[in-house]
């Protein structure tokens, strides 16, 4: 109707950043090139919001020392309980301590400061097109190159990079810590093409909030437990997960930070930037 005003949707972009990482303690606290982790992470959110302005923004950790950061770099941080066992779970805690009553939230890792912009604003834009969209995370279709490095990468650490199979809609049908698909004549496939048939995911989701509180109640499925991976467990389910394929840089892909020797490989994308 002409003149009528339309609300927006109320969403929120959380960012959990857990200090207690097995792996890597204190990751999110990282500094390099005068920055910390978090830090970056937090500008990547600040950029979504210059787009929409009406994104709530938290931080979601369970430590007194990112909560004092927190206030350094002017972000509002949650407080969640240390025994959130996913991501998602802190996400969830952060979102009911704001108030609930999301129509979508996003939840942006606290250990991911090469995320495009373009990740969270494309998944904001799936839900702003189809709101009934359950789930939404972004994948990239990596260069021959970068396939390659992938598969370097495996041979010493099998179970960084996530891979993901998408159907002509978009509909993610799976994800892996294995390189899927499997690629016959791939010589002929690389002499018409930069990019392979692979899918990276990028560890970004937007959940309509129902869904996440659906999915935070579902138990762990076997595939979740053999892989590592949460978002099996929608799948699992029979809970729809939406792609949005974006471009990013190449190396971008592969640029998530782990463990401390993923620092040194960031420190050298930054310097490249």
């Amino acid at each position: 109707m002409v003149g009528e005003t339309i609300t927006p949707m109320r969403s929120a972009l959380i960012i959990p950043a857990r200090y207690g990482s097995t792996r890597f303690p204190g990751k999110p606290l990282v500094s390099w090139g005068g920055q910390s982790m978090l830090s970056r992470v937090v500008d990547i959110s600040r950029q979504v919001q210059h787009t929409y302005p009406h994104l709530i923004v938290a931080v979601a950790t369970e430590d007194t020392r990112i909560e004092s950061h927190c206030r350094d770099i002017g972000v509002d941080c949650v407080m969640t309980p240390d025994d959130c066992p996913t991501g998602s779970d802190r996400v969830l805690a952060a979102c009911d301590i704001l108030g609930g009553g999301f129509d979508v939230v996003l939840g942006l890792q606290g250990d991911a400061p090469f995320t495009p912009v373009k990740a969270p604003l494309a998944i904001l834009s799936a839900f702003e097109a189809n709101p009934d969209l359950s789930v939404v995370t972004p994948v990239v279709k990596l260069r021959w190159t970068e396939l390659d490095a992938l598969r370097d990468q495996k041979k010493t650490t099998p179970f960084s990079g996530t891979t993901c199979v998408v159907d002509s809609s978009g509909r993610a049908m799976w994800f892996s810590k294995q390189i899927l698909p499997a690629i016959r004549r791939e010589q002929d496939l690389r002499s018409t093409s930069d990019f392979s048939p692979v899918f990276q995911h990028i560890g970004l989701y937007g959940f309509r909030y129902d869904i996440l509180k659906t999915f935070v109640t579902l138990k762990a499925g076997i595939y979740e437990t053999l892989e590592g991976l949460e978002q099996l467990r929608l799948l699992e389910n029979g809970i729809a997960v939406h792609t949005v394929t974006i471009d990013v840089d190449a190396g971008l892909a592969q640029a998530g930070i782990d463990s401390p020797e993923d620092v040194a490989r960031a420190e050298a994308l930054l310097a490249r930037a």
